[in-house]
């Protein structure tokens, strides 16, 4: 047989890895290989074995040191080690990692073959001034309900689901390959453990039937973009009567014409004139409910940022509420009329600044030709 490979490079972390580093690199690897995400491929099953096995020794303390100590040895046979024998086994010792996966870790068989429903995934869009506020939205899901008729069973009422005479009532079967036994489905129940002989004519044998369900999502004032919100049972019915899945819902919130957030905080870009900047001014700021008043002290230099307490996010985790950064923009007329240029040149002298001298327009210089003033008009 070939040698076990370093848990800690199944994981893909160093031997210092803290705990949590330790599951996140786990997650990631169960959710790549995950039976349910790669079916039929033998490898990813035993890659998703592997680094199971791996994060069973190396997230309790205990096999962790002893594996540090004396490796592999130090874990295996009555040491402690990895005792999965099937998939089966790691769904019920890491069940609670799969919630929110979407996959089939989270959906453990119980007796009789009840299984937990699939979680389910929508989405709502909301404004930023909804998403600082806080507001209720309705979703409409299409599911799976209890068939009411059979209650779930799949067979006609008066008749019960019958033994599956394949597997023994077991719901799995196990196949040999060489040195290994790998425990699937069986396929004549479909893990069930049961038959139906007679079945409901209102679900067709499958416990459950389609429903479609408007429901009320709260989204908490201060989400983010990209956020997640879970319904916990709003998903799938569970089969033969399991417990319903979870409903995620996706909040995406639309970009503001006038305010980027950055987390809690918001950031404005607000224009001046120079002479607003220069001699300072009183100027009017919006907000994402109402506005204020902000005042330019003399000399305010363009790219400064002014920073108005509490006016910007509030926090969805219950921290305090971000700030509003004013960002000082100077804005240089494009055009300019006589006068207007005029009081310019004036300060430009003043200024002692080097400044392009007037230039005459294009039909200025036409009639200088005709009159004979082309030193004029250059």
């Amino acid at each position: 047989m070939p040698s076990q490979r370093d848990y800690y490079e199944c994981l893909g972390v160093e031997k210092s890895a803290a705990a949590d580093e330790i599951k996140k690199a786990y997650k990631k690897l169960a959710l790549k290989y995950h039976p349910d995400r790669n079916p039929g491929d033998e490898e990813a099953v035993e890659r998703f074995k592997e680094a199971s096995a791996a994060y069973d020794v190396l997230s309790d303390a205990d096999k962790r040191a002893r594996y540090d100590r004396f490796g592999h040895a130090g874990v295996n046979g009555g040491g402690g080690g990895p005792q999965f024998h099937d998939l089966g086994d790691i769904f019920e010792h890491f069940g609670d990692i799969f919630e929110g996966f979407g996959l089939g870790g989270g959906r453990r068989r119980s007796r009789g073959g009840a299984q937990r429903g699939s979680d389910l995934r929508t989405s709502v869009t909301i404004d930023l001034k909804q998403a600082a506020t806080g507001i209720e939205r309705e979703v409409d899901v299409p599911r799976k309900k209890t068939c009411e008729k059979c209650s779930g069973s799949g067979s006609e009422p008066g008749h019960q689901p019958e033994r599956c005479d394949y597997c023994g009532g077991q719901g799995q079967v196990i196949q040999s390959q060489g040195f290994f036994r790998l425990q699937t489905d069986c396929p004549a129940c479909r893990g069930r453990g049961t038959i139906i002989r007679h079945k409901c004519n209102g679900c067709f044998g499958s416990g459950r039937v389609d429903e479609k369900v408007t429901l009320n999502v709260k989204v908490p004032a201060g989400i983010d973009n990209g956020m997640q919100l879970c319904l916990r049972g709003e998903g799938e019915s569970g089969a033969s009567g399991g417990p319903r899945g979870d409903l995620y819902v996706d909040v995406h919130v639309r970009p503001h014409s006038v305010f980027k957030r950055e987390g809690v905080h918001l950031l404005c870009q607000v224009p001046v004139s120079y002479t607003q900047a220069a001699l300072g001014s009183k100027i009017e700021i919006p907000l994402l409910e109402g506005k204020t008043n902000v005042e330019l002290s003399p000399g305010t230099q363009p790219g400064e940022v002014i920073r108005l307490r509490g006016k910007g996010m509030p926090d969805p985790r219950g921290g305090r509420t971000g700030d509003l950064h004013l960002e000082i923009q100077l804005v240089v007329p494009k055009k300019l009329d006589a006068e207007h240029e005029a009081v310019l040149r004036q300060l430009a002298t003043l200024e002692q600044a080097n400044v392009m001298p007037h230039q005459k327009s294009w039909f200025d210089k036409v009639k200088a030709l005709f009159t004979g003033d082309e030193d004029e008009a250059s």
